[in-house]
């Protein structure tokens, strides 16, 4: 009896407690970083979205007048 497998349940309820005590467990072992360093990393990510929006939008604007040019005499 000591090998046996334990069935798991088939009540939505239980799977739903069990998933939430897991997911606090697995919560509790997380490395959570301070506020320097999330207020820092937020910052990298908002500067590094602006620069490529910008690159995006230039490269729009130039490829938009380039085929503008190209179809202009058509």
């Amino acid at each position: 009896m000591d090998n046996q497998v334990v069935k798991a349940s088939n009540n939505p309820v239980v799977k739903a407690r069990d998933f939430i005590a897991e997911v606090v467990v697995e919560l509790k072992k997380s490395a959570w970083p301070t506020r320097k360093e999330l207020v820092d990393s937020s910052l990298v990510v908002i500067v590094t979205v602006l620069i490529l929006g910008m690159f995006v939008a230039s490269a729009d604007i130039i490829i938009g007048r380039i085929v503008s040019m190209l179809t202009r005499g058509v």
